[in-house]
């Protein structure tokens, strides 16, 4: 069991007493929220789970209260926990998600009014990165071509539907980042795609502003690049496949919503 003494932070001992009385509690708090935020990211505590009560933990690490509440505190600013208060009481284990980095990426844009052109701008380069790295992977025929073709016929069965298929083709790319096999990148470009696709389903699908894709023609044109593209990989033409998708994602414009300058609204990806 952890205790006070062992929490204690290098050189408390020879601290000066003031230092040590307005040290104490959040240097504790800290400790506390380290072990327990090691625990929750080693899935010890799987996500849903309930953390011990208040009392339980201050037995087990020997504290006191207002360094276990405060440990807690940091463990939900941090999105790991939910503290439930009340009656019901306890503090709800959360394991982190990715469309926790999209929602802080996309908060961190907005405050910066940087415009939706700009993700696509960046998605556009990186997500030629991700199809380099798909068309790379030795057991892509089996982890990622399969994957992608679905997906394509999953297309063809709604091209019919412009909101149906606006919806199929922002999950194709999101399989091609998902299935690139280099998790950092599935993880940064995904937040990206996560963020792009909350636009997309807000600003074009909901209010029914598809742009070009209202044309049965670009849409099928549409799916004829993605054929393309899944042909490359499926072949491992890395430079092929990144010229493909580059010249598939040069033209943003093609969503109203782009055109007309927004600026990233974070709070889609809670819509989406």
């Amino acid at each position: 069991m952890a205790t006070a003494r062992d929490l204690r932070p290098p050189g408390a001992a020879t601290a000066e007493p003031g230092a040590r009385r307005r040290l104490r509690q959040p240097r504790l708090a800290n400790m506390v929220a380290d072990q327990l935020r090691a625990r929750i990211l080693a899935g010890e505590l799987p996500d849903g789970a309930t953390l011990p009560k208040q009392e339980d933990l201050f037995e087990e690490f020997g504290v006191g209260l207002p360094a276990i509440r405060e440990a807690l505190r940091i463990l939900e600013t941090e999105g790991l926990v939910t503290v439930l208060r009340g009656n019901v009481g306890g503090a709800v284990v959360r394991q982190p998600r990715p469309s926790k980095v999209a929602y802080m990426v996309g908060l961190v844009l907005e405050s910066r009014d940087v415009g939706i052109e700009d993700v696509a701008s960046a998605l556009r380069r990186l997500e030629a990165v991700c199809v380099a790295l798909a068309a790379e992977r030795a057991d892509r025929h089996e982890t990622v071509v399969p994957r992608l073709r679905a997906r394509i016929a999953e297309s063809r069965a709604v091209v019919d539907d412009a909101d149906a298929y606006v919806q199929q083709a922002r999950g194709f790319h999101e399989d091609v980042v998902a299935t690139c096999g280099n998790e950092t990148m599935i993880l940064v470009v995904g937040a990206l795609e996560s963020l792009w696709s909350a636009h997309v389903d807000t600003l074009t699908r909901r209010t029914a502003q598809f742009g070009p894709f209202l044309d049965l023609e670009t849409r099928r044109h549409s799916i004829d690049e993605h054929v393309r593209l899944v042909d490359a990989i499926e072949s491992g033409d890395t430079a092929g496949a990144e010229e493909i998708v580059l010249a598939h994602l040069a033209e943003p414009e093609r969503y109203p919503f782009v055109a007309e300058g927004t600026t990233v609204r974070a709070a889609l990806i809670g819509d989406a």
